[in-house]
């Protein structure tokens, strides 16, 4: 169900560049996704960290070791997504899990096969590889189905190459979040923001740009009642062509009262749930 329902859409080169996360542990967080997700560190200060693959940032760790616990009411991450190329990645990526975590399940979404589970701290985490694009299957009015079916973890682990690092080309795929409305988060994301609408069924809406399956998960599944707050998601990068397409996007939430903070190559806004977002020019 495409549907952008917003005065402008995104530009369809569109996609997310780093999630940043709020940390108690900062050392153990840090192993945890160098030696389970593959991330390797490429930055690495008293109580901050950046990872990513090659020179390519994607997460950005924060130690604050004052920061609450997240309440079991507040909204926030669902879970960060990070894409492999290919089968081989993912596959290697099982493999890491196997000898290192624990998996908390499993899926074939037909668009994607996913690897699910949670670090240290309880934030979720996907890893997951897409099927090519013109396998994805779609629906009548132009959107993408997404069912959840079992997944051959055997098969996958067939395929593996046995990496200890996620390869080239492996970036944060999409964000899923927990919200407390999701008539508002369609507001602001799509209205506003200019998000394209793929799917929306059982209290959830996923939103991309450029027809991809999804770039945004946004679901009230837990009844979350109060904004965000406390360690997990600090903030999330949405990347823009150009200086030209952030102006229009931060104009837009601007239009509507929304709080912008210009920053050099782009602007920092807040998304109903006081998730912050940051708007950059690739």
């Amino acid at each position: 169900m495409t549907d952008t329902g917003a005065s402008a859409s995104l530009p369809a080169s569109t996609r997310l560049g780093r999630t940043a996360l709020r940390v108690h542990d900062l050392g153990e967080m840090v192993d945890f996704y160098h030696a389970v997700v593959g991330l390797a560190v490429l930055d690495r200060g008293n109580d901050s960290a950046t990872l990513g693959v090659d020179d390519t940032p994607l997460l950005e760790l924060r130690e604050d070791p004052d920061a609450p616990t997240r309440d079991r009411e507040q909204a926030g991450l669902f879970h960060n997504a990070f894409r492999f190329p290919s089968r081989t990645a993912l596959g290697a990526a099982l493999d890491r899990i196997r000898e290192h975590w624990t998996l908390d399940g499993a899926s074939d979404h037909r668009v994607s096969e996913a690897l699910y589970l949670s670090d240290p701290e309880g934030n979720g985490v996907e890893l997951y590889r897409d099927r090519p694009r013109e396998a994805w299957p779609t629906t009548a009015d132009g959107g993408v189905e997404m069912p959840t079916l079992s997944l051959d973890l055997d098969d996958v682990a067939a395929d593996s190459d046995g990496a200890s690092l996620a390869p080239a080309g492996t970036t944060l795929g999409h964000v899923h979040l927990e919200v407390t409305s999701v008539p508002a988060a369609r507001e602001f994301y799509v209205e506003t923001l200019g998000f394209d609408v793929q799917m929306d069924v059982d209290s959830a809406l996923f939103v991309s740009a450029g027809g991809y399956h999804h770039h945004i998960g946004l679901n009230a599944w837990n009844r979350r009642s109060a904004p965000a707050g406390g360690r997990g998601l600090d903030w999330f990068e949405i990347l823009l062509p150009d200086a030209d397409a952030v102006a229009a996007v931060a104009e837009r939430i601007a239009d509507v009262g929304g709080d912008v903070t210009e920053r050099d190559a782009g602007a920092d806004i807040v998304d109903p749930n006081g998730i912050g977002i940051r708007l950059r020019s690739a």
